[in-house]
């Protein structure tokens, strides 16, 4: 058996102003075989040094004090513990010496499997989807965020009320004069659950719906919604700031931010969009949290351009755009028929060799899929990002050349509710010429409703 290989002190990196919340020992698993890796949903092509880097980060993100760090081999996972019961014990002695009270098991443990180690090792277990939970719980913000985080958090604790305490066990005393054996207590913690749960969703529907005003308030007005999307600590909230001079937090952290944000912006040619930065995406996202969070992702779904931000600084960037497609495959939508623009980002971080190589395989790559090569922080290839963004959404819209009557009061309110009015003119004989942009649904509208009008200014 290999050894464990355990580092010391990983947490190094830690902010010193952030409060430590507890001692920490973080256990990658290193599923050797296929069977094991199918099992456990972690065929993503990554490293395990890398997958290990990643959950430290994710640890580091609550303040947790890494106090050592390891890779264990596991030749197939074991049902009771996940891994063999000598790798158990001895990071239950790891566990003991370093006085952790926080193990993470950068995996999917069943509630069987947190419950057995929790009780060999004495210390709290958090798996993968436990740990990304309590950091979205740490960030989310709104009330609808909350809301979401919640949501997530009940439906994953639900499945994890195992019988690890005697007092789940007892059971309470029946109603009115009937007696009986009344419910067990674990009983009516998952009835609770599941009424907490129920709640939320109605509150959650109610901003579902809301949200689906806005967008259509947002069509009446005809701005395109350009969605930022990409995978956490890609650099979205840094370039947002950038475009929209807005001051989202941007931090070098794992999921520093999760509310959406959406600020109208004006291109280079006069194009009024509306930019939205929504929460970054990570292998193996909970599917609760895709779930919980659907209300807030269908802003990406129903954009009208997609940005996908890539860090093409890091090793691993491909593996984390093909893991930003599986999650908007789960989001659902016709995302495949929405534009999409890659904006290769941290251009900055590259040595000159390096940023040779990037920038001659975006030369190879089709005009239509080129991606655009920027640096959030420094601001280098934002102009370009800008007027690449203002060609793909003005080649799907119609400029229209249309005269009508200074009376028709009605006309114009549709116009200004449907079009960008690119010019305006009145003259003596009260007629108006305007010169407007449009979708090509409205422009078929506008050529119908005003066609004398449009072929008398022509």
């Amino acid at each position: 058996m290999e050894p464990l290989g355990f580092s010391r002190r990983n947490n190094q990196l830690v902010a010193q102003a952030a409060a430590e919340t507890g001692r920490a020992v973080v256990i990658e698993p290193d599923l050797r075989s296929r069977a094991a890796a199918h099992a456990s949903r972690r065929g993503t092509g990554r490293t395990t040094k890398e997958r290990l880097e990643e959950a430290l980060g994710l640890a580091r993100a609550i303040d947790l004090n890494v106090v050592s760090s390891g890779i264990v081999p596991v030749g197939s996972i074991r049902p009771a513990t996940f891994i063999g019961s000598g790798k158990v014990d001895e990071i239950a002695g790891l566990v003991k010496s370093e006085e952790a009270g926080i193990v993470i098991m950068d995996c999917a443990l069943s509630p069987v499997q947190q419950r057995n180690l929790e009780r060999a090792w004495s210390a709290k277990v958090l798996d993968r989807t436990g740990l990304i939970l309590e950091i979205f719980g740490r960030r989310a913000r709104t009330r609808e965020g909350a809301l979401q985080v919640e949501l997530a958090h009940l439906t994953y604790q639900r499945s994890r009320l195992v019988r690890s305490w005697t007092h789940l066990e007892r059971q309470r005393g029946g109603f009115g004069f009937l007696g009986g054996p009344g419910e067990t207590q674990i009983e009516t913690d998952r009835r609770l659950i599941g009424e907490r749960i129920a709640r939320i969703k109605r509150e959650l529907d109610k901003v579902r719906r809301t949200r689906k005003l806005h967008r259509h308030s947002r069509k009446r007005v005809p701005y395109p919604v350009a969605a930022l999307v990409g995978y956490t600590n890609a650099g979205k909230s840094t370039l947002f700031n950038r475009m929209t001079r807005a001051s989202v937090l941007s931090a070098d952290m794992l999921f520093s931010t999760l509310d959406p944000t959406l600020r109208a912006i004006e291109l280079p040619g006069g194009l009024r969009i509306i930019l939205s930065d929504t929460v970054g995406f990570i292998a193996d996202l909970p599917t609760m949290l895709v779930a919980a969070f659907r209300a807030t992702l269908e802003e990406v779904v129903e954009a009208d351009l997609i940005l996908h931000v890539r860090d093409v600084s890091h090793e691993e960037s491909d593996a984390q755009a093909h893991d930003v497609e599986d999650v908007l495959d789960q989001l659902g939508g016709d995302h495949d028929g929405v534009q999409t623009i890659e904006i290769w980002n941290k251009m900055d971080r590259l040595d000159p060799e390096a940023a040779a190589r990037i920038r001659n395989l975006a030369a190879r790559q089709d005009a239509e899929r080129r991606p655009v090569l920027v640096s959030a922080l420094s601001g280098e290839g934002v102009d370009a990002l800008l007027a690449t963004i203002q060609s793909r959404l003005a080649a799907g819209r119609v400029t229209l050349d249309l005269c009508l009557e200074a009376s028709d009061g009605a006309g114009l309110s549709w116009l200004h509710r449907h079009a960008e009015i690119l010019k305006q003119q009145s003259s003596q004989d009260g007629h108006l010429t305007l010169t407007i942009r449009t979708d090509a649904s409205n422009a078929e509208k506008a050529r119908a409703r005003f066609a004398e009008a449009a072929a008398s200014s022509r």
